[in-house]
């Protein structure tokens, strides 16, 4: 994930707010509605036999990377992965990275200029399926776009929470229906500048949390329909890892997908609508699956 290096600002350490818990109660009314919605269109999914492959590669190309209601570069992206996959198809371990064509500006500490940096990211996840409708997820987020354009000393294994460019999140996902997916994550010790400066000089950790609930309302053969509606909030401090100040909707949206056949071979292309009513941002997200 791609944080800019900002000066840090003073925050009020106080408790949530009444407006801050209200966000998240109209989070939980989204979440009611569209699980409303999903559970009149759900279908049971073929259970198919298919062999086992220990190993997985896969590619994709976007014109932009988002995440959870932020972009996190804005020109075009090519992504891929490798990962491992137990027998029982339990557990899975693997490594996800990203590069961008275009650039970004970042500030030289030294010359207070401006200097492109190229998006870059390399991040480790694994994920263990207790069932077909519950899994844990971890995700170590390292991205470093621009940290020695910026003049900084590029540690890959730091997760100093104030370098701004790596931090881990513990996620659990949950299915109600095969259609529908209800998802949780928390951001772990303060990661990448999810904190909050105290009077005292201190910094207190955030522990953001967000949660998610998406799900296919629409399909035919080759085509379907998911909508999808997350927020993030912090029962510690005002301030989110996602959000300027305190909790709220920041990442609302549905995505299209469509298989084109080329001879017998199918390519899935993507098209996500997203918006996020805090930051009023409004993107279209294509991504094109072409491994």
């Amino acid at each position: 994930m791609k944080k800019t290096k900002t000066p840090i600002q003073k925050y009020r350490t106080d408790l949530p707010s009444k407006k801050q818990r209200s966000y998240f109660q109209d989070l939980c009314l989204y979440s009611c509605f569209f699980l409303g919605v999903l559970n009149s269109t759900s279908a049971q999914e073929e259970v198919k036999e298919v062999e086992h492959r220990p190993f997985r590669i896969g590619a994709h190309l976007k014109n932009m990377h988002t995440w959870h209601g932020s972009v996190v570069h804005p020109g075009a992206v090519l992504a891929s992965h490798i990962e491992y996959n137990s027998e029982n198809t339990k557990f899975t371990f693997g490594f996800w990275g990203g590069a961008s064509f275009s650039t970004v500006d970042v500030v030289n500490s030294d010359t207070e200029e401006n200097v492109p940096a190229y998006y870059k990211e390399v991040s480790i996840y694994s994920k263990y399926r207790f069932s077909d409708s519950f899994f844990v997820e971890a995700v170590s987020h390292n991205n470093y776009t621009g940290v020695e354009e910026r003049g900084d000393d590029l540690h890959y294994w730091g997760y100093d929470k104030t370098q701004g460019y790596n931090f881990v999140d513990l996620s659990l996902g949950y299915h109600p229906t095969p259609n529908t997916l209800l998802y949780f994550a928390t951001i772990i010790n303060g990661g990448s500048g999810d904190y909050e400066l105290q009077d005292n000089g201190r910094l207190k950790n955030s522990w953001t949390h967000y949660f998610e609930v998406s799900g296919k309302v629409w399909k035919n053969k080759t085509s379907s329909l998911s909508l999808f509606a997350g927020g993030a909030w912090s029962f510690l401090t005002n301030k989110t890892f996602y959000t300027t100040n305190s909790g709220n909707i920041i990442n609302v949206g549905a995505t299209f997908t469509r298989s084109l056949a080329f001879g017998s071979y199918a390519l899935p292309i993507e098209v996500m609508a997203m918006w996020n009513p805090e930051k009023e941002l409004t993107v279209l997200q294509l991504d094109i699956i072409i491994l």
